[in-house]
């Protein structure tokens, strides 16, 4: 039976944040750093972040951001859960408010498909598209009906409050070094260094449902 694993990027699959590792890459972390906290404190706005953000990027080719993606800080297992999951004939996705452009070269790693916040630092504001919370929802639900997959059968996978309202409308998820509000909402929490330790986590979760089932039916 096929199934969907929903994944966050940052601080799921990647320790910290993508904008950080990138302008980490480029040499401009200390301004990026500060930004990240600001936003983290609620004293930037989203669109402000990315005022502030993108013009660090001005000056980075493809190659620059090739080499802050493989050099970047991901969790322990990242390639192989993306395999098994391909080997069962099962479907990954990664949804994240990064960017796009750094978010896709995971598909090279072997997710299926990826979704990120449209922007780029040779964008016009009235150009970007911003990722939010109800579209990590939304793009689920499409993904799900698209491939006629039943929601029993989806698996998420996050971190932050970016995943809240996904965690609330699905019955199995996976908090991953969660915060204290996406703690709450999970269905198990998984605190370390190898999301090949959080994914065997969320394969328990239909296990016990297929169990669970199995006995109610004899």
């Amino acid at each position: 039976m096929t199934g969907l694993h929903v994944f966050d990027m940052d601080g799921t699959l990647l320790r910290g944040a993508a904008s950080v590792e990138l302008s980490r890459h480029l040499g401009t972390f200390d301004e990026a750093n500060a930004i990240e906290n600001g936003w983290v404190r609620g004293e930037i706005t989203e669109t402000g972040f990315w005022e502030r953000m993108l013009p660090l990027w001005s000056a980075a080719s493809e190659a620059d951001i090739d080499d802050a993606f493989a050099h970047a800080a991901w969790i322990d297992g990242v390639r192989e859960v993306f395999a098994d999951i391909a080997r069962r004939g099962e479907h990954s996705i990664v949804i994240s408010q990064s960017p796009h452009f750094f978010v896709e070269r995971l598909q090279r790693w072997g997710a299926h498909r990826t979704f990120g916040s449209q922007v780029g630092p040779h964008m016009r504001a009235e150009e970007w598209s911003l990722l939010t919370q109800q579209h990590k929802v939304d793009i689920t639900l499409s993904v799900l009906d698209e491939l006629g997959i039943d929601e029993s059968r989806c698996l998420a996978y996050g971190d932050s409050t970016s995943d809240v309202l996904l965690f609330e409308h699905l019955h199995n998820t996976v908090g991953v070094n969660s915060n204290g509000s996406l703690r709450s909402s999970a269905t198990v929490v998984y605190d370390g260094d190898d999301i090949r330790e959080a994914y065997a986590l969320g394969r328990s979760l239909w296990e016990r449902s297929a169990t669970t089932c199995s006995e109610s039916t004899s």
